[in-house]
């Protein structure tokens, strides 16, 4: 029987109790009263009656204590029936946790017990998601981080091995210094995602368009090495948050509209009121059905981990995670010439 049957049966035994209980006490008191103080018969001798007890004065009451002891009782019984359900489903949810993410209650049935079971089934569903977002990450970073070390070492070997020319020692210190490089990028790119994933330390009103038109200016030359050409259009736009994070949102977007273009590409960089930054390029042509992957870290268009363009798969991560403690939403689609379209929306500076 589910609780609400259960106190809806109790409610009616209360109601039926009270309206029936008050004339039993009188009754109950009545009768301890005339069997405390005497009862008196009338006989053909004459009348005949039992002395007063004792204890006379102390029978009413105690029989005041009695009926409401077992009135507690009753009450205590009554709610200890009607959450019994509740007390029988918390067996299967403290089996529930971090060393079984599988186990579901799975209860049947269209009571309350049921929709909170499933209610607490999907929420295991959203925690084991967010587990295995976490198992990924970290075997996606073994995995980055162990390939330039792996080449390292294998540089390391060769030119420990036999005597190298000049030349050939220029080229293996270059191969080295460019997989450190790697590596410094990776590892600050994971140390910008954590500290983006902590939320804001601060927030105060920030010029949107200034910061962008600073990043553009950092990355002017960059992008004419690359044969891109970077337009602009940029309204003032006022929006709380942090100008550190706020500029590594917007240098990875740029970044990335640079990385991956294409020589003779554009990349097209706008600020206004709705979305409140817009990046887009020219690059190769992306899948709609693998653009939301590309937020995940260390997810690129090709799984080839050796080839990555001076990349780690952590621009768009960073800058979704960014976006997220600035309470906005960013979201991309593919480009109307290939490419990628990047929309983020802030909230407004009060």
């Amino acid at each position: 029987m589910s609780p609400r049957r259960r106190v809806l049966l109790v409610g009616v035994l209360a109601l039926l109790g009270g309206y029936l209980l008050p004339g039993i006490g009188r009754w109950l008191l009545a009768q301890a009263w005339w069997r405390a103080h005497g009862v008196c018969d009338r006989t053909p001798i004459g009348t005949v009656c039992e002395p007063i007890r004792p204890y006379a004065p102390l029978v009413p009451a105690l029989t005041e204590i009695v009926l409401l002891l077992a009135a507690g009782v009753a009450v205590w019984g009554a709610a200890r029936w009607c959450l019994r359900p509740v007390y029988d489903l918390s067996g299967p949810i403290a089996d529930l946790g971090p060393q079984n993410l599988g186990h579901r209650i799975r209860r049947g049935g269209r009571d309350e017990l049921a929709r909170l079971a499933r209610a607490i089934d999907d929420m295991l569903d959203r925690v084991t998601v967010g587990y295995e977002g976490q198992r990924r990450f970290a075997a996606n970073a073994s995995h980055e981080l162990r390939t330039p070390l792996a080449v390292q070492r294998t540089l390391i070997e060769v030119g420990m091995a036999q005597s190298l020319t000049g030349e050939q020692l220029d080229l293996l210190t270059a191969q080295l210094l460019a997989t450190n490089e790697r590596n410094e990028r990776l590892i600050e790119g994971l140390l910008a995602l954590s500290e983006s994933d902590q939320g804001l330390r601060s927030s105060t009103p920030q010029r949107l368009d200034e910061i962008v038109g600073g990043v553009l200016a950092a990355y002017r030359d960059r992008a004419a090495e690359a044969g891109v050409t970077v337009e602009s259009r940029l309204a003032p736009r006022l929006v709380p948050g942090e100008r550190v994070l706020l500029e590594r949102l917007v240098a990875n977007l740029v970044e990335n509209g640079i990385k991956y273009n294409r020589a003779g590409g554009r990349l097209t960089v706008a600020v206004g009121d709705e979305p409140a930054l817009t990046v887009t390029n020219t690059g190769q042509p992306v899948p709609g059905e693998a653009v939301a992957g590309l937020f995940e870290p260390f997810r690129r268009l090709t799984r080839d981990r050796t080839n990555q363009g001076g990349g780690a798969g952590l621009g768009l991560a960073i800058a979704r995670s960014i976006t997220q403690a600035h309470e906005g939403i960013i979201a991309a689609r593919p480009g109307e010439d290939g490419g990628l379209r990047v929309d983020v929306r802030l909230p407004a500076a009060p």
